[in-house]
């Protein structure tokens, strides 16, 4: 796979994103109009207590992604009540056509005592072009289980031959604070299917793309796409600790492919993508979405500092 670049083309901190909101744009996704493209990312609210929210915002770009058409007035849909899985944040959220409706498969967040948050996946849907989304319950339809104890989120839903294929991660462990370090996370992608998008089957605890770092790698943010005869699937990848500010611990593009949607081939080196030499995103590549857009395949991403500065687009040139 052979990418270019094309360089960053949304900083939040350009636009008015709706009163109280702050900086990030992150986890940039797709919804792909005749004459548009709507980019979903999540953005941050800070509270009284100077803790932040994760919220979902929207904008639409020409398909040349050139130019912002719209910034989205409010956010498209609403925070969990008080204990609820989503009360803390939704991070991210994956739009997908279904007939004559938007599913939104959301990452909702709520924060712990011990330690920093859990999370689980929550599914919306649109009934106005992705305008705005109604959940279909206040709880999950998909979270942590007898092998998934935790952290399960940053699902990505296709439809292939009529099915509902979900990847998604799930926690295996957290790892003990030091005294440099808060308790760490790790986490693996997984795979899910489901016969009507709601109600879903999978592998409890099966990790589907190997460790090329060690056993504490940290894998996020599947996305997948079909060309040719051969599934794509692009995702993040970082050591568990000490990943915030040292950019050779942090984020970077990981790779695989697969011919059946179930058994998977990683190999980093073949994606082609790579870190910049220098500017916004040296240090960090994060939060990959692949997706088509006028017969060409593009891939949305954040880089440093998770997308505080915005997300950026690169076009497949070679497969």
């Amino acid at each position: 796979m052979k990418w270019i670049k094309l360089g960053k083309i949304f900083d939040p901190a350009a636009f008015d994103l709706s009163h109280g909101y702050f900086e990030f744009a992150q986890s940039p996704q797709t919804l792909v109009f005749d004459d548009f493209v709507r980019i979903y990312f999540s953005t941050r609210k800070k509270e009284a207590d100077g803790k932040f929210l994760s919220h979902i915002a929207f904008i639409d770009m020409d398909k040349d992604f050139k130019k912002v058409l719209r910034v989205s007035d409010n956010t498209v849909i609403p925070l969990g009540e008080l204990g609820t899985f989503d009360e803390h944040g939704i991070f991210p959220i994956n739009p997908l056509r279904v007939g004559d409706k938007i599913y939104a498969y959301t990452c909702g967040w709520s924060r712990r005592i011990s330690v920093s948050v859990e999370t689980s996946t929550g599914l919306a849907i649109s009934d106005d072009n992705g305008l705005t989304f109604k959940k279909i319950g206040a709880g999950p339809v998909l979270s942590s289980s007898l092998h998934e104890p935790m952290l399960v989120g940053d699902s990505f839903v296709q439809r292939y031959d009529n099915r509902f294929h979900m990847w998604y991660i799930f926690g295996q462990r957290w790892i003990p604070p030091t005294q440099n370090e808060p308790p760490a996370r790790v986490y693996k992608i997984a795979h899910a299917v489901s016969e009507n998008g709601i109600d879903w089957k999978r592998d409890e605890g099966k990790q589907i793309i190997p460790d090329i770092l060690n056993e504490n790698e940290c894998q996020a943010l599947p996305t997948v796409i079909k060309i040719g005869d051969t599934y794509h699937m692009y995702f993040c990848f970082r050591e568990a600790t000490d990943f915030r500010t040292n950019p050779s611990r942090g984020y970077r593009i990981g790779y695989a492919f697969s011919k059946d949607l179930v058994n998977w081939k990683r190999d980093d080196e073949k994606g082609g993508f790579q870190i910049s030499a220098e500017g916004w995103d040296s240090e960090m590549n994060c939060y990959p979405h692949i997706f088509s857009c006028n017969d060409k395949v593009y891939l949305l991403y954040n880089g440093n500092q998770f997308g505080k500065c915005g997300f950026g687009i690169a076009e497949l040139a070679e497969t």
